[in-house]
């Protein structure tokens, strides 16, 4: 098995790496249940995930600064759990990935937090470009509905299902987890319009405005957070569009990193390494 392990994680290395030179571990990304943010991924997305996150690195409280890199992930794999089921009824299934650090005087400490449960909460980043409604199906980034996340619509949990993933940036280890797919970016149309009246379009603002903070703090800190928040207060959501869109040209010019975070009102942490 180890030598398995060494020969996918020399690929990514400049030199042979020995059992000796490296830490292994196993971390859960993410799964297919409903999360604190009313959202879970499809099955579809899951897999698509399994080949976009092999290769990606690890940080601390998704700060995209390179010297926060502190891990790479290796491998993936998809696992069923057959024993227990996901809120939506299915069988509860998980993307489960193999990370390497490279052993040096600087990470025994993290090592040593990681084996003692201290460092163990991560989250994700990801885009996702299809988010259906549980309820009539509706794509929200084509087309709005009248159905809310979290609102019950004969006996079922509204919620929006993720999938088209279009890219996986990064995983973070972080104090205090949203869920396990808090990286999650949202995308409204093709046209950069939001098609949907009342409740939809309250959903799309609170959306765009949590982007538009996270984005802000990647291009420059408290302060852009700040000025960026006061001058978009009255803007209205095609406006909010056109902000995001600006500073998402900003960020990738500068190499930084989305990650949104999500608030809901679940009590568990879904973010949790898996140790078996």
């Amino acid at each position: 098995m180890i030598t398995e392990q060494l020969e996918k994680i020399n690929k990514f290395t400049r030199r042979e790496l020995t059992a000796e030179d490296v830490y292994i571990f196993p971390v859960v990304l993410c799964d297919n249940d409903i999360d604190r943010d009313c959202e879970r991924f499809s099955l579809a997305a899951l897999e698509q995930l399994q080949k976009l996150f092999i290769g990606r690195t690890g940080i601390f409280d998704h700060d995209a600064k390179s010297s926060h890199q502190s891990a790479r992930i290796f491998d993936t794999e998809i696992v069923t759990d057959t024993s227990r089921s996901s809120k939506n009824g299915e069988p509860y299934t998980f993307l489960r990935a193999m990370v390497y650090m490279v052993r040096t005087d600087e990470n025994k400490g993290l090592i040593a937090e990681i084996d003692g449960g201290i460092k163990k909460e991560v989250s994700i980043s990801c885009s996702a470009s299809e988010r259906i409604c549980s309820i009539c199906g509706s794509d929200k980034t084509k087309s709005g509905c009248a159905h809310v996340k979290g609102s019950i619509y004969g006996g079922k949990l509204c919620h929006t299902v993720l999938s088209g993933i279009t890219d996986a940036y990064e995983w973070s280890f972080v104090a205090v987890p949203a869920q396990v797919n808090a990286g999650v970016t949202k995308h409204f149309s093709a046209d950069e319009t939001v098609q949907c009246t009342g409740g939809c379009i309250e959903e799309a603002e609170r959306e765009l405005r949590r982007d538009i903070r996270r984005l802000a703090f990647f291009c420059g800190g408290n302060e852009r957070v700040k000025s960026v928040s006061e001058k978009s207060a009255d803007f209205n959501v095609h406006e909010l569009i056109g902000l995001k869109k600006t500073l998402e040209a900003e960020k990738s010019s500068e190499g930084a990193v989305i990650q949104l975070s999500a608030q809901c009102g679940e009590k568990e942490a879904l973010s949790e390494f898996s140790m078996k």
